[in-house]
């Protein structure tokens, strides 16, 4: 058998994080929640969950995870945001693996959750995530939006069945508010690599993901929602690409 750890980042996560928490009870060994402070109660739920809780100052997503990562007490970390939770099926697969030896690194597919439906088609789905695997070989990058895994060549893949349950938004709101924030970072994070929005991005990117999300990937089978998802995506490419073209012109 495999111990494993589960690493969480938390702020003002008091809506989601305890079904995150619930969900991992069969398959951790410990949970490690990285909090920046949160003002909810977060950190009183984690605690009434046994999690042991760490308080530590925003430093960015990966690095903020790989914080969590060095508390481990267990090679083998199972990463989860607080807006997640394993399914039914997910924490079988996860427990049988456990209880065979863990190999190498793992991924299911996550199901995303938009304003009371979970949607199964469109650019997001299947949605496959590496979220299981060992800390001495596996690492979050430091990107300032979208942090992902870096991945050495030897460690070999597996697949999960069942679904990670990301609860993404509630209401079309909060999607405004997220896209709003995330595409800044995202214009952010291309300035800096020397990225430049030409004007045929600008017009002709938001139409093409459109046409990626709704036809092309079949979002149309996920009826308004995929429509109202998909055009989320145009509008969501669009603000990154003027953003971008915004910071070269402020600093000419």
């Amino acid at each position: 058998m495999s111990p494993i750890t589960a690493v969480i980042i938390t702020h003002n996560e008091a809506r989601n994080i305890q079904r995150c928490l619930a969900s991992l009870k069969t398959v951790a060994d410990e949970i490690i929640v990285v909090d920046s402070f949160s003002t909810d109660g977060t950190v009183a739920i984690c605690q009434q969950e046994g999690a042991i809780v760490k308080q530590q100052a925003w430093l960015g997503f990966g690095p903020q995870k790989n914080a969590g990562i060095q508390l481990a007490s267990h090679e083998y970390i199972l990463s989860l945001d607080a807006d997640e939770a394993l399914d039914d099926e997910l924490q079988a697969a996860i427990l049988a693996a456990k209880n065979q030896g863990l190999r190498g690194m793992y991924d299911f597919t996550r199901l995303n959750y938009y304003y009371g439906k979970f949607l199964r088609h469109g650019v997001e789905y299947p949605d496959y995530k590496i979220r299981l695997f060992p800390k001495s070989k596996v690492q979050w990058n430091d990107e300032l939006v979208h942090e992902t895994l870096l991945l050495p060549p030897d460690v070999p893949q597996n697949r999960l069945k069942g679904h990670l349950l990301h609860y993404t938004y509630f209401t079309i709101q909060e999607h405004v508010a997220k896209a709003n924030k995330y595409t800044s970072l995202g214009a952010e994070l291309n300035y800096k690599k020397g990225k430049k929005a030409s004007w045929g991005k600008i017009i002709f990117g938001p139409l093409a993901t459109f046409l990626q999300a709704y036809i092309f990937k079949l979002g149309f089978l996920d009826g308004g929602h995929g429509f109202i998802v998909a055009a989320f995506h145009a509008y969501g490419a669009f603000m990154k690409y003027t953003k971008l073209w915004q910071l070269h012109n402020e600093k000419k």
